[in-house]
């Protein structure tokens, strides 16, 4: 009944997705196995951080990351500061938790080159191949997510105005604006789209050749694709497309707040992390540039 309570806070007072609530959910519910099975006669009122460090070593034991297990945590930690919130517990037993180090993995964004040619090896004939350039153009020229750009509808583009509306997390709206060849190629797909024998859901943008709403599997698919034949790095993805928006943004003057906002971040040290790449293309430029072969 807790969790119930706790879920529906997370989705309706901080309104937060459906999918994270959920991930929440499960990670609290794995602790309770594990509580059940260790502690039997333990309740979670009285839960002491000991019980929970067992459970921590477990997680470590089974070879997952410290990342995924300091989540793990932390969904447990907010379920207690919720619990003491409605006076179920009388104290957080990770009150004086310190989560375990990560590495922190370097992302490496593709060149200017690589998508411009991912983008010129796209065939726009059909309608498949028009909206996967669509696709690719907007992840690139606008840094969002995933699931936003899934969850776009056909009226969050405001041709006029050539921006774009984009419902983030916890349901926070920003605005981005559109590249001219961007808002060319957002046309040419709509007549395609148009065409389309039936269209099942009217109101999604991005839609599959069967006319309904694209998934996230599906873009994410997308991409690997088109960058596989071109790119060498190990990792591709959606996220490395934002990864790129924001450090090539940055690598050519423009300001971390602008970023910051474009990204939808709701804090600067989130933003702070696109900047290593952009302060390696100025050291390439300083190395370049300096008259140091004159000293």
């Amino acid at each position: 009944m807790a969790i119930k309570k706790f879920i529906d806070f997370l989705l309706l007072e901080k309104k937060y997705s459906q999918h994270t609530a959920i991930a929440y959910q499960k990670d609290i519910e794995m602790f309770q196995l594990f509580l059940s099975r260790e502690f039997p006669e333990s309740k979670l009122s009285d839960v002491n951080y000991s019980q929970i460090r067992n459970w921590i070593v477990e997680l470590v034991n089974t070879n997952i990351t410290n990342r995924t297990i300091n989540r793990k945590v932390s969904s447990l930690n907010s379920y207690f500061k919720f619990l003491l919130k409605i006076q179920s517990v009388e104290f957080n037993p990770l009150r004086k938790h310190k989560a375990l180090k990560v590495s922190k993995k370097l992302q490496i964004p593709f060149s200017e080159i690589e998508i411009i040619s991912v983008l010129n090896s796209i065939e726009t004939d059909s309608f498949e191949g028009l909206r996967d350039k669509f696709i690719v153009e907007l992840f690139y020229s606008t840094g969002m997510r995933r699931v936003e750009l899934v969850n776009l509808k056909l009226s969050d583009v405001n041709l006029s105005q050539g921006q774009v509306k984009v419902l983030g997390k916890q349901n926070k709206e920003r605005y981005i604006p559109l590249l001219p060849n961007v808002l060319d190629t957002y046309q040419a797909y709509l007549i395609k789209r148009s065409n389309l024998k039936l269209i099942k859901d009217l109101t999604a943008l991005f839609l599959t050749r069967k006319g309904v709403k694209v998934y996230e599997k599906l873009v994410y698919r997308v991409i690997i694709n088109y960058f596989d034949t071109i790119s060498t790095k190990v990792k591709k993805s959606p996220h490395i497309l934002r990864h790129s928006f924001a450090t090539h943004l940055l690598s050519n003057g423009a300001d971390l707040n602008s970023v910051k906002e474009l990204l939808g971040h709701s804090s600067l040290a989130a933003t702070q992390v696109y900047t290593h790449n952009s302060v390696s293309e100025l050291k390439k430029v300083y190395e370049k540039s300096h008259p140091r072969i004159l000293f």
